[in-house]
């Protein structure tokens, strides 16, 4: 009977965050705030105590921590830290500890506990000091603004921010005996683990991934347990899992594999995560008017950190006023990390249940409130710059760069096998007569094969492991800035998607790229046309050189021409098989 509780405890949870995600989506508003209304409404506190046994459900949930933080790990791209500019490097090293120093002052003088044995006002300050990739990546990525200068300066800072929190991560359990002997212990043990993880993942998991990379199924597998594996050591060695789960997604974020691997993870973290929500909000407590009164203040003061920290430091690094600007709107708002980090100080016995229900409430209201302010953040930063110079603060910048850079690689190509291999030996002799407009090294392939990727590696062909079936895999590998989009696969050939399929998702993914499908028949390809492919690749009608052809004149013209045609050729073929 306690498991057939359990269960109806579960589907209680997971159906009503659905119903709650569905009307905050349709209010445009945040989903993990619906799934925190959920637990609101069927928890014991101010909802309908549907939920009984949410101590199960928290348990279940801390595996959606440990995937959460395991693919924040993955999408770190520590590597390019190596490269960014002195301006991305002094915010990212300073705003969390500026941050720190006036939060827990503030947060002493506001009420919260600091001392024997109590850290809520650490903690706080720590909360507020991060903002939340989850948010403001698929915002900004809904704009279009990744690839912008301010979009990579956005990025870059929560990188840092990540960072700083595997440090709070990995001092988090010693708090309460804050000796520094114990304290250089948690950090040795910490630094132990990121040099053993990232060791193995240069010698040992390049080799192991390169085996299993033919199946798909034993890759998420693969993942999952060195996911759990690294956890596991970093819970023995008395570290926080979720800890080990972050340093386990950066030792595969280097790994050519690391898109394919987000791509099968995310939708069952979104699951466990769902549930993590749902059982946070289920803990939140009626909302007093002292309670209300410190989220405000507290949302108030992280809106001003933000401007305290992030904006004079990028400011003072020879940044404009824009591109200053625009990064601390963007940053606005609280991390759903910092709910792990504050729900995990709570099992603790760190921090009070009023203070994880302040945050929690500050979260909401900075989430909604960051919706808004990054949906008009060039309106506000607009209406902020032209106060800022009547007061006489001196912008210093470069020139607003509206439209971001070009991107290395123009033109895509999702999927490769042997039509796409004689396309790009089109492109590869071009490269060898030494022609000034060669397209070679504006080309990128994305494909699963690890055999076709070592030998494109081998021609300097830029190349991303990756199922092109998968939505999520696409979104990552960040096709959206392309101008050319070529898919020369039929239907027959590609797994777990079509053509017209891949069409309709590019179409709302990539609005400004041209589309190029295929089909080997004369009506699917007439089909295509009518959903709107500039240009559908039939290969016994279009040989290679053809194709070619055709890819560069789209990237250099456009294809409304020639699409006319092709249109109107292709309604006059009456073949006996079409």
């Amino acid at each position: 009977m306690h498991d057939v509780q359990i269960l109806s405890d579960i589907a209680t949870a997971i159906v009503a965050a659905t119903a709650v995600a569905l009307l905050a989506r349709l209010l445009k508003q945040p989903l993990i705030l619906g799934y925190l209304l959920a637990g609101v409404a069927v928890g014991p506190e101010m909802g309908l105590g549907l939920v009984h046994d949410h101590e199960t459900i928290e348990l279940i949930s801390e595996i959606g921590l440990i995937l959460l933080l395991f693919i924040i790990g993955l999408e770190m791209d520590v590597a390019k830290l190596k490269s960014a500019g002195r301006s991305l490097i002094l915010t990212g090293i300073l705003q969390f500890p500026i941050g720190l120093a006036i939060g827990i002052p503030f947060f002493i003088l506001i009420g919260l506990t600091q001392g024997e044995g109590r850290f809520d006002a650490a903690y706080a300050a720590v909360a507020v000091s991060l903002s939340s990739t989850m948010i403001v990546v698929k915002l900004l990525y809904d704009k279009f603004e990744l690839s912008t200068l301010p979009g990579r300066l956005t990025l870059g800072i929560l990188v840092f921010q990540d960072i700083w929190a595997i440090l709070i991560l990995a001092i988090q359990p010693s708090l309460l005996d804050p000796s520094p002997l114990v304290l250089g212990a948690s950090l040795l043990k910490g630094v132990w683990l990121v040099v053993a993880a990232l060791g193995a993942s240069r010698m040992f998991l390049p080799r192991l991934f390169a085996f299993i990379a033919k199946v798909p199924e034993l890759m998420l597998v693969t993942a999952l347990a060195w996911c759990f594996l690294i956890s596991g050591i970093a819970s023995a060695l008395g570290l926080s899992r979720e800890m080990g789960a972050l340093i386990a997604g950066v030792g595969l974020s280097s790994l050519p594999y690391n898109l394919d691997v987000i791509a099968k993870v995310i939708n069952i973290r979104d699951f466990f995560v769902t549930l993590f929500f749902v059982a946070l909000g289920m803990q939140i407590p009626v909302p007093t008017p002292a309670l209300i009164a410190a989220a405000l203040a507290t949302s108030a003061f992280l809106v001003f950190t933000r401007f305290a920290t992030v904006f004079p430091i990028l400011l003072g690094a020879g940044q404009g006023l824009r591109t200053s600007l625009l990064p601390t709107i963007n940053l606005s708002q609280m991390s759903e990390f910092s709910l792990v980090i504050a729900a995990l100080g709570l099992s603790l016995g760190h921090i009070s249940p009023q203070t994880v229900a302040m945050l929690t409430l500050t979260f909401a209201l900075t989430s909604v409130a960051s919706t808004y302010a990054i949906a008009s953040n060039h309106e506000i930063e607009r209406f902020l710059t032209a106060r800022l110079k009547a007061l006489g603060v001196a912008d210093k910048g470069a020139a607003p760069e509206a439209e971001g850079p070009k991107p290395e690689t123009p033109v895509v190509f999702l999927g490769f096998y042997r039509d796409a291999s004689s396309i790009l030996h089109e492109f590869e002799m071009e490269e060898r007569q030494d022609r000034a407009d060669s397209m070679l090294h504006e080309i990128q392939v994305i494909d699963f094969n690890p055999e076709v990727l070592d030998e494109l590696k081998r021609r300097r062909v830029a190349c991303v492991y990756g199922d092109v079936a998968s939505q999520e895999t696409l979104h990552h590998a960040a096709i959206h800035d392309a101008e050319v989009i070529v898919c020369t696969l039929p239907d027959s050939i590609l797994k777990g998607t079509s053509n017209l399929r891949l069409l309709k998702q590019l179409q709302r993914s990539c609005p400004k790229a041209t589309l190029i499908v295929a089909s080997e028949t004369i009506s699917g390809a007439r089909m295509l046309y009518d959903a709107g492919a500039h240009f559908v690749f039939v290969p016994r009608l279009h040989p290679a050189h053809r194709m070619a052809e055709v890819i560069r004149t789209a990237r250099e013209e456009g294809l409304d021409q020639i699409r006319g045609e092709e249109v109107k050729a292709l309604q006059g073929r009456d073949e006996v098989l079409s």
